[in-house]
């Protein structure tokens, strides 16, 4: 029997249930022979320490099962905000998703950031409503939320009949008219439903209690029959994606692998690394293998030059790009006895292999500092360092991570052969400010002939490797901080050859060349421009006692917030407010005191707005 291959992700607002929900598919599969606990720490996938001490999800883990003739790939991700980061890896490499929402809770503030990515990408996506058995679940309500605040797409395939044909019929008109004439068979529903979300175009809603084992017959169905298998020729051009990265036991690095095509093999060379191990998972576990093929997920050893997001071989066809929110604060890092200081250092760049957003900043007259997303990622990286690696490390002096954005048009140009210009190459640049959230784009207004085809081979090659430039040179604005949000359009270039015409007669030109004039010219531009630094903001989202209401809208004024009219109701009220990001940190300290500990708040990045506090300064 030809075997598909899905590979798939489970996602979800921490304890929601989604750990739990892995265990019991390996379970109904036969892989393991007695459910996990994530209370004991008993589970498959959740097998660091500090994962089992805490309860939570902290590194994805890929486990492998069997249905009848599909095989799945399962990667269990964080559901913390803190550990946003390894969830964005793992989405770029995936079939299918499985997003699980509690009955008691429903749809909270990470499951609709979540959501957000999973409709963007167009990733088919199954919602699975967990937690059925327990006090105040309520399918129905929940149902309500994820239409109206997560997408009006979503279908219950075992509810209404005709609800789910209003929207299976919003892409198949075809159906609607069978259904008006009477000629709508059950069969003929089913197969539009399944059509329609292997497409990504609606999602299927299913109910049940994980920890129960209620539903789970259902969700493994619905894996099958609702989910794109993986497509990708092993005979093709060889096409990955690198996801994950650990250390052995012996420290030697792995590479965990998604082939969309091709095939890549032990001795292979990719990229100067030469694959000496691969261990493919299937049957419940990384199974080693000589080869890894087209859709097949794999760790890899030998390619210690690799990092999380490189690709092996070509471009993989989704492109991974950013879906969440960066880190919004930094923090120097010190270790408490001085000795260790080295140690440090070389623990911190092994954990920027498996986390390259904490993003490690070790340079000379800068103390030793790392981004984080929130104190719970801070004391996961404070024991993972004393565990570990032996260090006992010490976070300090936490500020937000500011961005810079021009603020007006700025150009400049350095002219090949001229006295200022110490590379053989000339460019010219225009830096002019984009909306918020555009990203940096680099445009290139310049003929094909004034470029080095010799170096860079084809004209996409040049902009693609200028970008990178450009890039790399926005890292640092005018006040220090990355500079986003930008159209950089690329005025002039060319180079110089020894046989070439007096005007561009010379050395060579290099990529080198290229290189190294591209941050002279980059920050001429943006001094021309000039640049506003502006501070992350949060939304915050409050439940709190209708008591409490008016000393929380007290605090957060205090506290510098943005307060919306707050929704009372009879005992509880809920408050929207949008602030600064460290304020938002005080507001959590403060809340237990002004709610009598009943107070709950949920914060998700907002954005970045100006400021002009002099004290927002790079560590």
């Amino acid at each position: 029997m030809l075997r598909r291959t899905l590979n798939l992700g489970i996602v979800a607002h921490v304890d929601a249930g989604k750990t739990t929900l892995t265990e019991r598919l390996l379970y109904a599969a036969g892989v393991i022979d007695e459910v996990g606990s994530v209370d004991r720490g008993t589970t498959q996938t959740d097998t660091l320490p500090l994962e089992q001490q805490r309860g939570i999800t902290i590194k994805s883990a890929v486990v492998s099962f069997e249905l009848d003739d599909l095989t799945v790939n399962l990667i269990d991700t964080p559901g913390h905000p803190d550990f946003i980061a390894e969830v964005e890896r793992v989405l770029s490499v995936l079939d299918g998703a499985v997003l699980v929402v509690s009955a008691v809770e429903g749809v909270q503030p990470q499951t609709r950031v979540l959501m957000r990515a999973l409709r963007r990408l167009r990733l088919p996506t199954l919602i699975f409503v967990n937690k059925l058995d327990r006090a105040g679940a309520d399918f129905d309500r929940v149902v309500g939320e994820i239409s109206e605040r997560l997408t009006p797409a979503a279908v219950v395939p075992d509810g209404d009949v005709e609800a789910l044909v209003d929207v299976l019929a919003e892409n198949d008109e075809a159906l609607l008219a069978a259904y008006v004439d009477g000629g709508l068979s059950e069969p003929r529903v089913h197969e539009a439903l399944a059509a329609q979300s292997r497409q990504g175009l609606v999602y299927p809603v299913l109910r049940g209690s994980a920890l129960k084992g209620a539903g789970i017959e259902a969700v493994a169905n619905a894996l099958s029959e609702l989910l794109p298998a993986a497509v990708g020729d092993p005979g093709g051009p060889v096409s990955g994606s690198v996801f994950k990265i650990e250390r052995g036991g012996a420290g030697d690095k792995i590479a965990y692998v998604r082939m969309f095509s091709g095939t890549l093999r032990t001795r292979d060379v990719v990229r100067e690394d030469k694959v000496t191990a691969i261990a493919v998972f299937q049957h419940g576990d990384a199974v080693p293998q000589p080869v890894v093929s087209g859709r097949q997920i794999a760790k890899v050893w030998g390619m210690h030059d690799h990092r999380i997001g490189d690709t092996v071989g070509e471009p993989p066809p989704r492109t991974p790009q950013r879906e969440f929110p960066p880190p919004t604060l930094q923090s120097v890092v010190v270790p408490r006895e001085a000795a260790d200081a080295h140690r440090l250092r070389v623990a911190l760049g092994q954990l920027a292999e498996q986390d390259p957003l904490i993003n490690v900043r070790d340079e000379p007259e800068r103390e030793l500092t790392v981004s984080l997303y929130g104190q719970v990622q801070q004391e996961v990286l404070e024991a993972t360092l004393r565990d570990d690696f032996g260090v006992d490390a010490e976070f300090r002096d936490t500020t937000p991570i500011c961005v810079e954005r021009p603020f007006g048009t700025g150009e400049a140009l350095e002219l090949l052969h001229a006295e200022s210009n110490p590379f053989n190459a000339e460019i010219g640049l225009r830096i002019e400010p984009a909306g918020d959230e555009y990203g940096v784009e680099l445009r290139l207004d310049v003929a094909t002939r004034d470029i080095p085809l010799y170096v860079y081979k084809t004209r996409d090659d040049f902009r693609a490797q200028m970008e990178r430039y450009v890039r790399g040179a926005l890292r640092e604005g005018l006040h220090g901080w990355e500079v986003v949000d930008c159209i950089v359009t690329m005025t002039r270039c060319a180079y110089s050859i020894a046989d070439g015409p007096p005007s561009r007669r010379g050395p060579t030109s290099t990529a080198a060349d290229f290189r190294k004039l591209t941050p002279l010219v980059v920050t001429q531009a943006l001094d021309g421009a000039g640049t506003v630094v502006c501070e992350p903001v949060v939304r915050v989202s409050l439940e709190v006692p209708t008591r409490a209401v008016g000393a929380v809208v007290s605090a957060l004024a205090r506290l510098g917030a943005v307060v919306e009219t707050p929704s009372p109701r009879s005992e509880l009220s809920t408050i929207d407010a949008l602030m600064q990001v460290t304020a938002a940190d005080e507001l959590q300290r403060q809340l237990p005191g002004l709610s009598g500990g009943e107070g709950v708040a949920e914060t998700s990045f907002a954005g970045y707005q100006p400021t002009a506090s002099p004290r927002l300064r790079p560590i």
